[in-house]
């Protein structure tokens, strides 16, 4: 079974994102502000990126986005690897910063 991803980003006359939608063949997304997309290209052992937010997107917004990713990668690291010290360690980490941008109660 496939199943495709469509991502779809509408720049403004100086190549900004103005709007970003995402179509699944089960959803459609049309108020999205920012993506982190992360591929692994094994023969050249490197990570292909894309990270694009939308003109207003607020920073405090994007803090939380950082934050629920960094945490969500911990849970990934210790699912996939088993390596609990090292995802323990992460998810330290994501509460300095979650405490650095002041976005506990968000």
């Amino acid at each position: 079974m496939k199943q495709t991803i469509k991502i779809e980003v509408d720049l403004d006359e100086n190549h900004l994102p103005e709007k970003i939608s995402m179509n699944t063949s089960d959803t459609h997304e049309s108020n999205i502000k920012s993506l982190m997309i992360s591929l692994w290209q094994a023969k050249k052992k490197e990570t292909l990126k894309i990270d694009l937010w939308t003109k207003d997107m607020p920073v405090h917004e994007m803090f939380i986005m950082y934050h629920q990713t960094l945490i969500s990668m911990a849970n990934s690291l210790k699912r996939a690897t088993g390596e609990d010290k090292l995802a323990t360690k992460l998810k330290q980490y994501c509460s300095m910063f979650a405490k650095e941008t002041k976005i506990l109660n968000s």
